[in-house]
């Protein structure tokens, strides 16, 4: 049966709300304004798996270049990897470019204002989907991210680990979301999340929905989200290869368009597998030069960990292989991932520095 949890939790977001760029406070929207669709799912996009504390930055860097998604799709998508570069989980770049171009040229500049429409779109799955409904158009759909999974699981004390309870936790969100403010229902379950109900020692003594709580009544409030065991990550090996001219500049390659960071810049490097063989080490380099060990870096990504041998080389002749050279003074603004950051200045420590 439904708790009926929106009035406590509404009155406790009208009070203790979090100011966030993309937001429109409770006070502004009963005053009458109501949230930009676009900066809605420019958010939504940036925060996929992603904090607050990393997006905000970009998220106002691209709000002020890019105002709107008329001059988000008309923008070069190399200025866009660039802007993006350091943010992590590089097909939501992509995706934001080839959303940005259909929501332009299919439907006027204006975002869908259903989850069916939403979902049509690239890059937008269902959580997406469901938030920019609820937030920007005032649509009833259940919002469910990881907060609003660990409240919920709480509530009604849910045995069922994760991934499987997410089925019934999102009917659970359905059933107990109003029809009246769902948007700001669904941003006070992130808030309730994101301060109170927190992963450990959540202030229970705080919460507008104590009271109601299955676990916080068995005392038993940091078990839930039940989840499976950790696996370890696998690991897999590769090599990477820095080369410097006479100039100072660094030679990139642009990596291929599908797959991981794909559409990014980074230097050349072998292919990653699961053993180190000649396939992954100097052998392996791109073009004949002398090149010599420079170290190692590691980089964990969602479902594996990369550990790259790093091998640098001054260069004084055509290098023969597609790519260009990127100066001192352009290289902190190419659209380099962590991980090419990382193994370019395990060769070159001063390549990054002001």
């Amino acid at each position: 049966m439904p708790k009926e949890i929106a009035r406590p939790l509404l009155s406790w977001y009208d009070r203790h709300h979090r100011t966030l760029p993309w937001r429109v406070s409770p006070s502004a929207r009963a005053a009458g304004e109501r949230a930009d669709p676009y900066l809605v799912w420019l958010s939504e996009i940036m925060l996929q798996q992603t904090t607050i504390a990393a997006v905000r930055p970009y998220f106002e860097a691209f709000r002020a270049r890019w105002p709107t998604v008329e001059a988000l799709a008309a923008a070069d998508p190399d200025d866009i990897m660039k802007a993006w570069a350091g943010l992590g989980y590089y097909s939501r770049a992509r995706n934001l470019v080839a959303c940005a171009r259909a929501v332009a040229a299919d439907f006027g500049g204006q975002f869908p204002d259903t989850e069916d429409g939403l979902r049509a779109l690239p890059g937008i799955g269902p959580y997406t989907a469901a938030a920019i409904a609820a937030i920007a158009f005032d649509r009833p759909a259940a919002v469910v991210d990881g907060n609003i999974e660990r409240v919920f699981s709480r509530l009604f004390r849910i045995e069922t680990p994760l991934p499987a309870a997410k089925a019934e936790i999102r009917a659970r969100v359905g059933e107990e979301t109003p029809a009246d403010r769902p948007g700001d229902f669904a941003q006070a379950l992130m808030d309730l999340g994101a301060t109170l109900c927190s992963p450990k020692r959540p202030a229970c003594a705080l919460c507008p929905l104590e009271a109601i709580c299955e676990a916080r009544a068995a005392g038993d409030q940091e078990r839930f989200p039940v989840k499976p065991a950790r696996k370890a990550k696998p690991v897999r090996r590769g090599a990477a290869f820095v080369a410097r001219n006479a100039d100072g500049a660094v030679f990139l390659v642009r990596r291929p368009d599908r797959g991981l960071l794909g559409g990014m810049a980074g230097v050349p490097t072998t292919n990653w597998t699961v053993r180190a063989d000649g396939e992954t080490g100097i052998g392996a380099a791109p073009f004949p030069a002398e090149w010599r060990p420079a170290g190692a870096v590691t980089h964990v990504f969602t479902h594996f960990e990369l550990r790259l041998d790093v091998y640098r080389a001054d260069v004084t002749f055509p290098v023969g292989i597609e790519g260009w050279w990127a100066s001192p003074r352009d290289l902190p603004d190419e659209a380099l991932p962590s991980v090419m950051r990382k193994a370019i200045s395990a060769a070159l420590p001063d390549a990054f520095k002001p």
